[in-house]
């Protein structure tokens, strides 16, 4: 077998060792995910708990696969979010952000973790109250949870991408619920968070996909969000965004040297996974350095 054949048997779930680092990955960023839950109680800062999450993934994924020949990447694969009642999803908040979490909140907690580039995501609901939720809100925590074990069971060889998004919105339905718009479900591979075959959770013209059929040893990324209201997210306020992820496909050619420092950064620390701003302003201010990301 030439090294090129070794490499792509390497590549697909067929080979014991990828298995193996989907289900360490996973491994890791279940815990990360209780940790995040325990440390969520009112007066928490919102900041405090992503720092934990991503901490804690850096560490165990840091430990693994030290004395190989080959290098193997590890880490973060999409940083610690906590999003709180109707902010969607993809909250990161820069070291400077003073939000707190309050009684009666509902958590939205999401983070992924790679070892070699094979991700593991997960996502999480919580609610920051004792006893059952009950009400409209007990609703859409139903909804979304019998959706996301509707649409793992329909993500099998031979099933199409359309089957899921006719699935959610049928039992989003039936909670008298909407499946927020926009919110997508990839494909994932080696280093590809993102990929080409996408699950829509509502068919419109402005978020259209690609018919794609599931096909055997093929990894995806479930991501549902339900909702009490008509669906449609709106811009309520102008929060700063916070992840980015380098187009790998783009050359750049920076004049300013800050510019250049910041981009040498990326390329050695996050060459191709999402990553958070605060990472390079706590860099930068170790640095001393007095720039503007």
């Amino acid at each position: 077998m030439s090294d090129d054949e070794r490499e792509e048997k390497e590549l697909d779930l067929t080979s014991p060792e990828v298995v193996t680092k989907y289900k360490s990955a996973a491994e890791i960023v279940n815990r990360a995910l209780q940790l995040v839950i325990s440390e969520c109680k009112p007066k928490a800062k919102i900041v405090d708990l992503c720092e934990k999450g991503d901490s804690y993934i850096r560490e165990q994924t840091g430990s693994m696969y030290k004395n190989v020949k080959r290098k193997i990447e590890r880490g973060v694969a999409f940083p610690t979010c906590v999003s709180v009642n109707n902010t969607v999803c993809h909250f990161s908040p820069l070291a400077s952000d003073e939000t707190v979490l309050e009684d009666g909140d509902i958590v939205k907690i999401d983070m992924a973790c790679h070892i070699d580039g094979f991700i593991a995501a997960v996502a999480h609901t919580h609610v920051l109250q004792e006893g059952p939720v009950t009400g409209r809100a007990a609703d859409a925590l139903a909804a979304a949870n019998t959706a996301a074990e509707v649409a793992l069971r329909l993500v099998r060889p031979g099933r199409k991408n359309k089957d899921v998004t006719e699935a959610i919105q049928k039992i989003a339905a039936a909670y008298d619920c909407k499946i927020v718009e926009g919110v997508l479900s990839h494909q994932m591979k080696q280093f590809v968070i993102d990929g080409n075959k996408v699950v829509v959770s509502v068919s419109n013209p402005d978020t259209r996909v690609d018919d794609a059929e599931f096909e055997e040893n093929e990894v995806y990324a479930i991501d549902i969000v339900a909702s009490t209201g008509d669906g449609k997210p709106k811009l309520l306020d102008e929060k700063q965004t916070t992840i980015y992820k380098r187009a790998v496909d783009k050359s750049y050619h920076l004049k300013m040297k800050a510019s250049r420092f910041i981009f040498s950064e990326i390329s050695q620390k996050f060459p191709i996974m999402p990553f958070s701003a605060s990472c390079f302003i706590i860099g930068l201010w170790k640095r001393k350095e007095l720039v503007w990301v």
